[in-house]
């Protein structure tokens, strides 16, 4: 199983920095709606509700806001969001994927071409970077769960395929199809994970230099201000001394 990347390193922290509790709660309320219309408002038969209310929990959202977004997808005024996900390439050659949904895939669009062309980006075709990524299914916990075989031991019995621990926590990896059955197999063994989504984990990573991650991490802040966008990946990383250089 590999080691901790700078990859994940950074998709923490930039976790951390989404730090606008309204704006992810919309998010979140958003997947949550869009997961039950599609199928059953209750999360225990509808595996990608059940993992958005999960999510949504982990995030401390208040109880209330998770029972009103499902109720709002049984409503005849609910809204009609499309999916769409966007692709092109950021300053120093990164590539990136944008998720969003919306309900005017006119505005979505202009919005984030706009921010790619004003931030020292270009973006793409559909297709045109995706094939970089593989989609996978990601449970993080906090390193106070247990040392790094304890948890790779547990992340074998689940089913799940990589794991990387660190100082941060345990970032563990599993086929897409799989996350549900592995979260809760991971669930039983080591309690509740810190975050269970679905993402996009690079193949390979383009090391930037400071300047370049300052122009990278400009660019994915302005992506993640669009209301409608609910997530940005790059496949970038950057050395220790750099990552001390961002947090300071």
């Amino acid at each position: 199983m590999a080691g901790h990347s700078k990859w994940a390193n950074i998709q923490h922290r930039k976790g951390r920095q989404d730090a606008v509790r309204a704006k992810l709660f919309s998010r979140l309320s958003k997947e949550i709606t869009v997961a039950a219309k599609m199928g059953d408002p209750d999360p225990e038969k509808n595996p990608r509700l059940r993992l958005a209310v999960k999510e949504a929990k982990a995030n401390s959202m208040p109880k209330d806001n998770i029972e009103r977004a499902i109720r709002k997808s049984q409503g005849g005024d609910a809204d009609n969001y499309e999916e769409i996900r966007y692709e092109g390439y950021g300053p120093g050659g990164v590539a990136l994927i944008v998720e969003a949904m919306t309900d005017n895939r006119n505005r979505t669009a202009s919005n984030v071409r706009s921010t790619f062309s004003k931030n020292g980006g270009n973006l793409g075709e559909t297709g045109s970077v995706a094939f970089m990524f593989d989609r996978m299914g990601q449970v993080v916990y906090p390193a106070a769960v247990g040392d790094a075989d304890s948890v790779m031991l547990a992340a074998i019995d689940a089913g799940a395929e990589d794991v990387e621990s660190s100082a941060d926590g345990h970032i563990i990896w599993c086929q897409a199809g799989d996350l549900n059955a592995v979260a809760q197999a991971l669930e039983d063994a080591l309690g509740e994970s810190e975050t269970t989504r679905l993402v996009w984990k690079p193949q390979t990573t383009t090391e930037l230099d400071f300047e370049g991650a300052q122009k990278l991490l400009k660019l994915i802040e302005a992506l993640e201000d669009d209301d409608d966008v609910q997530s940005v990946t790059a496949n970038f990383e950057v050395s220790d001394d750099v990552m001390a250089q961002l947090d300071a």
